[in-house]
């Protein structure tokens, strides 16, 4: 029997797959999550989680906890949240909960962030952790914050830490772009996708959660900062592809011009989408590899995989 591990974020999308995943493999868990459900398999605590926009009392989530994935939080940009509370949930309270571990003797702290902590919906060339982190909403830049009050925090202490910013996560249960996606590929119609020639980074649960158990054990990783993603980065006829793929039907994707799909989105207010589909966004995983951590599966294999098991 592994050690006990506090989860916070539980209920969410990552949440509830990592949950499964690190108790499968031996760890007993305590699910903190605003919502909670009763465990569906056994060494899983269901607990309450406070509401991280006001004081957090961490000590009682903390009780006889050797390691915490801290991956609650606002997950989403949107301008209808005020810079404040997205202040308070990613960065504010990730501060305290380190405060608490270290207090509490936790061996160490594993803060899910973002790729967008590092950058925009797209950027040139290939992105690691030696380029300057550039947040270009409240979003990326609360969660940059968050990096940093937990580096800080534990600065002094024998509490060890970890960041991991993973880029889009697919798998079951995912929604937004990636859902409409999937959407699409279930459909038999021949998609006019095949001049989107974008690279884009994905991430499966199954590599993050490898990558986070790496992250909780790892001395080689211990207090520092990781990019996060599948090897393997894809257009968005190749995900079709390898989603009809896993589905076992033709890919039936053709080519148009770009241009009148650009201006459409324009005149749509869907620029930022548009953005996520034409532009770039690669990231390099080697710092993370080089500390020990191996994928398990490439990106294209992942999403055929989903595919076929879903």
């Amino acid at each position: 029997m592994k050690s006990r591990v506090l989860v916070t974020g539980a209920s969410g999308f990552i949440g509830q797959d990592l949950v499964r995943r690190l108790a499968d493999g031996g760890w007993q868990v305590r699910s903190a999550s605003r919502t909670l459900f009763p465990a569906a398999v056994s060494d899983v605590e269901p607990v309450a989680l406070p509401d991280l926009e006001g004081d957090v009392d961490w000590r009682p989530l903390l009780a006889d906890v050797t390691h915490v994935v801290h991956l609650a939080g606002i997950a989403h940009a949107t301008r209808t949240i005020p810079d404040a509370t997205y202040h308070a949930v990613n960065a504010r309270a990730v501060g305290s909960l380190a405060q608490a571990a270290a207090a509490a003797g936790v061996a160490r702290v594993v803060m899910m962030s973002s790729i967008r902590a590092q950058c925009g919906a797209s950027a040139e060339g290939v992105v690691d952790e030696q380029r300057a982190a550039v947040p270009v909403d409240a979003y990326g830049r609360s969660k940059l914050e968050g990096e940093r009050l937990l580096g800080e925090a534990l600065a002094p202490a024998s509490t060890g830490w970890n960041v991991l910013r993973p880029v889009l996560v697919y798998g079951p249960g995912v929604k937004g772009n990636m859902a409409a996606l999937v959407r699409l590929a279930r459909t038999p119609w021949p998609l006019p996708l095949g001049g989107v020639s974008a690279r884009r980074s994905l991430l499966g649960l199954q590599n993050l959660a490898s990558a986070v158990e790496h992250a909780l054990l790892s001395p080689a990783a211990e207090n520092a900062t990781f990019l996060l993603a599948d090897p393997g980065a894809m257009t968005v006829p190749g995900i079709v592809a390898a989603m009809r793929g896993g589905l076992g039907s033709p890919h039936r994707i053709f080519g148009v011009p770009m241009t009148p799909l650009r201006i459409a989105a324009g005149v749509l207010g869907r620029q930022s989408a548009w953005e996520r589909i034409a532009g770039d966004l690669v990231v390099s995983t080697a710092r993370l590899e080089a500390s020990g951590w191996r994928p398990v599966e490439t990106a294209s294999e992942g999403i055929a995989r989903w595919m076929r098991d879903n």
